[in-house]
């Protein structure tokens, strides 16, 4: 079987992040926050007037954009789309560091890099990309992109200082940023699992929720089970019926691999 087409929303996501053309323009004011800049236009052409967002002028922190740029000064900014009635939108902090673009703009989606984890938090790991600007760190792992296995911290995955192979996903020139996955070189256990649809398998409880509980299926493979699965009664939550670690014997009703879900009946 096959791996599953790519979620179409996704890839819409991602081409928005894809880096823009860069502009040459220069500071004409200031609007709050905001940085106000002219286009280079042809000639006989009226110049362009653009606008750079308080959070695009700098991945440095300051109170006003007046101590980043000076009216007249000429910078260079990424084009990031048109808000406000057609008003063009760009980016300084895309083009801030240009070891870090020139970095960042070397990789492509599906590409295989390797580096060492830096850090490890509750929302995900940054990662040490081998040949990165020095003082930079600048690939990150969201936790759904750390393994397949069911974990309830980035820890139970990775630690820092280990080496790791990864996939690229995006690059994000505004966040300075690689985008990783680890998941994505290893192979989807819901593929060699699609067969059990219809089967009756037991496992013990590993997570009960408000509206079901999760039973682990195999090592790597966890399916959920809804409430009303569990009984016919009003119940208020599932703790009333099952207890966390029970074993439960359930049947496989359906496998999706695009969401990469199992959902499970009770077996009769």
């Amino acid at each position: 079987m096959s791996e599953p087409a790519p979620d179409p929303r996704l890839q819409s996501l991602l081409n928005q992040l894809r880096p823009g053309e860069v502009r040459t323009v220069k500071v004409i004011g200031f609007d709050g926050a905001d940085v106000l800049v002219q286009l280079k236009g042809a000639e006989g052409e009226e110049a362009e007037i653009g606008r750079i967002p308080g959070h695009e002028a700098s991945m440095r922190r300051v109170e006003s954009p007046s101590e980043l740029f000076e009216v007249g000064q000429e910078i260079e900014a990424e084009d990031i789309g048109r808000w406000r009635q057609g008003e063009l939108h760009l980016s300084a902090r895309a083009c801030e560091i240009p070891a870090l673009r020139s970095f960042l703009l070397s990789f492509e989606g599906g590409q295989v890099v390797t580096g060492t984890v830096a850090e490890v938090h509750n929302f995900g790991v940054f990662v040490h990309i081998d040949g990165e600007p020095n003082g930079l760190c600048t690939g990150f792992i969201r936790g759904p992109d750390l393994t397949w296995d069911w974990i309830k911290h980035p820890s139970e995955a990775v630690e820092a200082g280990q080496r790791i192979t990864a996939e690229v996903i995006s690059t994000e020139t505004r966040a300075g940023q690689v985008t990783l996955s680890l998941k994505a070189l290893q192979e989807n256990p819901l593929i060699r699992f699609a067969d059990q649809v219809g089967h009756v398998l037991t496992g013990p409880i590993i997570e009960i929720v408000p509206f079901g509980v999760f039973v682990q299926l195999a090592s790597n493979v966890v399916g959920f089970l809804h409430l009303s699965e569990l009984t016919d009664q009003e119940v208020e939550t599932p703790e009333q019926l099952v207890d966390k670690g029970e074993l439960l014997t359930v049947k496989v009703a359906e496998v999706d691999l695009q969401r990469h879900r199992v959902r499970l009946g009770l077996s009769l």
